[in-house]
């Protein structure tokens, strides 16, 4: 894919890899410039994978690239609590305006629209999935360097319309060690097959623990079988995240933005390579 893309297949003549049916894909809002849309998903839920991508955004933000979250969890929405946004996002004229992190990340949620985050959004397939259309061609999200899109867990209606509806430059693929989702991981990668989406590499969160009194490292879900699965489809591991109490104490008080660490320092060099 080029490195000017714009998203736009309709409008181009290039016969790249990401070339989608031009009747089904929609372009971003007039004043948005979205250079690169990664996806982050996962087969199942409760394996990270929200967290995975706003530390993602975070770290790129940590760089100087111009970053945003378009939160397609859209029956549970946790961006906005992992960085402590509670103002809400608004509509113009010209369209919706995204709210921001304290440091500059722009964000877009259901969350941010509903009077109560804790109402719920009981919503049938089709309804869901063009909110997420919306979010990606109503809202005004400027000039953005990196767009990683939380998807919801599963091979369901809202990863089908967006990887239809949008030119995603890969996906980031997210798991835990347990033997069960190692199954669960083998359709999120058929999925991605299927619909033609570039597939970067594997997360595998809740990896291992570091005892903090001997410093041992120990295996609480057991051995993972992740690299023998990565091997069959021909897929890097790129990184392998530790049971860390502090990071998930971090996320709950919307203190993402200070984490520190470097488990995901191999993905953000893998992005930046590509």
């Amino acid at each position: 894919m080029s490195e000017n893309c714009s998203h736009d297949c309709g409008s181009c003549s290039s016969n790249c890899s990401s070339r989608k049916p031009a009747d089904l894909l929609i372009a971003p809002n007039e004043q948005s410039k979205i250079k690169k849309v990664i996806a982050v998903v996962s087969g199942k839920g409760g394996v990270g994978k929200s967290m995975v991508t706003s530390s993602m955004a975070v770290l790129m933000n940590r760089l100087g690239k111009k970053t945003a979250i378009l939160d397609a969890d859209i029956t549970g929405p946790s961006i906005p609590k992992a960085f402590g946004i509670t103002e809400k996002a608004y509509g113009t004229k010209d369209g919706m305006i995204p709210c921001e992190t304290k440091n500059g990340i722009k964000v877009m949620s259901v969350n941010l629209l509903l009077d109560d985050v804790t109402d719920p959004v009981v919503w049938r397939g089709p309804l869901i999935a063009e909110t997420v259309k919306q979010f990606w061609k109503d809202v005004i999200w400027g000039d953005i360097d990196y767009m990683f899109i939380d998807m919801p867990p599963g091979t369901g209606d809202v990863p089908l319309t967006v990887f239809q509806s949008i030119v995603i430059d890969g996906i980031i693929i997210v798991t835990s060690p347990q033997e069960l989702v190692g199954m669960i991981v083998d359709k999120a990668v058929k999925m991605a097959e299927m619909m033609n989406v570039p597939i970067l590499g594997i997360v595998e969160n809740l990896s291992y623990f570091v005892c903090p009194h001997c410093n041992e490292l120990h295996k609480i879900f057991g051995e993972s079988n992740i690299d023998a699965i990565a091997e069959k489809h021909n897929i890097p591991v790129v990184c392998k995240l530790p049971i860390d109490p502090s990071i998930a104490a971090r996320c709950d008080r919307g203190e993402t933005e200070d984490l520190e660490g470097d488990w995901l320092e191999p993905m953000v060099s893998f992005l930046e390579k590509e």
